[in-house]
């Protein structure tokens, strides 16, 4: 083997184990397709509500108790209200009937990003749930959405 073959040998076996070295750190990347990031993507923050009772702004309320997550008005019949920092989603499956569930994703943790027709819906991998006790009503989720409590105290919601 003479010196002009020696460098070809080298420069093809340096390629190649570049190349192999790609690949495995490809294939790393693609191995945690499908896993909960540590902070999934937050949620979009629910509509501004012009109407919306001032004490639900997050301080105590006058008397000193809990303050306000919201209010009925905020809460839309049939549909709900996502409270990513409180960790809870609201809904008003009929007039007058509030319900809370968690809002975290039985299925791999995301936080629920929607509540749309009647449903809870988590778009990390389309788990939908039902707003009058949170069972699914499609998966990949198996489990509902543990209840979270909540109290209404006139117009005001509060965490319980």
């Amino acid at each position: 083997m003479n010196h002009e073959q020696a460098g070809c040998c080298r420069s093809r076996r340096a390629m190649l184990a570049g190349t192999g070295a790609v690949g495995v750190a490809t294939l790393t990347g693609c191995a945690t397709y499908g896993q909960p990031t540590s902070a999934p993507p937050p949620p979009p923050p629910p509509a501004a509500n012009p109407s919306a009772d001032p004490s639900s702004s997050g301080a105590p309320d006058a008397g000193g108790g809990p303050s306000a997550l919201a209010t009925l008005a905020d809460i839309p019949v049939g549909g709900g209200q996502i409270y990513a920092d409180a960790g809870v989603v609201i809904t008003q499956p009929t007039a007058g009937t509030i319900k809370a569930y968690s809002a975290t994703c039985t299925h791999q943790g995301c936080t629920v990003t929607a509540v749309t027709n009647g449903t809870i819906v988590c778009a990390c991998h389309n788990s939908v749930f039902d707003i009058a006790d949170g069972s699914v009503r499609s998966g990949p989720a198996g489990s509902p959405l543990p209840a979270a409590n909540v109290s209404v105290d006139g117009d005001a919601i509060r965490l319980a």
